[in-house]
């Protein structure tokens, strides 16, 4: 759900792109809250939002980073376990709304406004700009928001400075197999689409198709070693629902 920071000039972009990703994701913020907390999303309901929280519960950790944190759900149910959590996220609309409905007696969260740029350039890690967040979280997640090309690419290589020792990265992502429907089995962008959803969402966002074998390569290229695939099934349709990723910084 980040990639470029949202005061660069996106009329331009070409078609399938990065930039395209952000457009989207702004023009589409307050329905998509509406969406995830009126529970209109099927396949969060049955199986992927459990998939996602007993990933990151299964390593016990004390401070979570959410990356592409939208509307803050994710960061919302760790903490209600008692996980210090942290979000950032590229649309100021998204961001605002995880502040604003941070769940009252639990660790205080921390949202900021923050593209996969900013984060690959060290804003998160140098005290003058946004954060010094240098290894501080156990688990660094992102749950459904890598859905760009270079920008993704370039932000996961900053995300092992961001780690405590022994910390985890773990994404959950559309699973190859399924979503990539009918397309040849390559990487690439593909055309978005609001199947599904309401009216209320224009403008689908680009995505950029990865194969299972390039996951895992993008993930070894930033410096992780993989630790756990999981592809948690969908209980209506017997086929994987997502692909879920846990890994850790290599020595």
């Amino acid at each position: 759900m980040s990639a470029h920071p949202p005061d660069q000039a996106l009329g331009d972009d070409a078609p399938l792109s990065d930039a395209r990703v952000v457009r989207s994701w702004q023009r589409n913020a307050a329905p998509w809250t509406r969406a995830v907390r009126e529970g209109a999303i099927g396949s969060r309901i049955a199986v992927t939002n459990a998939a996602i929280l007993d990933t990151v519960r299964a390593v016990r950790p004390r401070t979570v980073l959410d990356i592409g944190c939208g509307e803050g759900w994710l960061s919302h149910a760790l903490a209600a376990d008692g996980m210090i959590c942290a979000g950032v996220d590229v649309v100021p609309a998204l961001v605002e709304q995880a502040r604003l409905a941070h769940p009252a007696g639990t660790p205080p969260g921390d949202y900021r406004v923050a593209s996969y740029e900013d984060i690959a350039d060290g804003a998160l890690t140098d005290p003058a700009r946004l954060a010094d967040w240098r290894g501080r979280f156990d688990v660094a997640v992102s749950n459904f928001a890598l859905i760009g090309d270079d920008a993704v690419a370039r932000m996961l290589a900053a995300v092992p400075a961001l780690l405590a020792p022994a910390g985890h990265l773990i994404i959950q992502t559309l699973h190859p197999v399924v979503a990539g429907g009918d397309a040849p089995y390559v990487d690439g962008w593909r055309e978005g689409s609001w199947s599904g959803f309401s009216d209320d969402f224009t403008d689908p966002a680009p995505w950029y198709f990865r194969t299972i074998a390039s996951w895992i390569a993008l993930v070894h290229a930033a410096g992780f070693q993989l630790v756990a695939l999981h592809e948690p099934i969908h209980p209506g349709t017997g086929r994987p629902a997502s692909l879920v990723l846990c890994a850790r910084p290599r020595a």
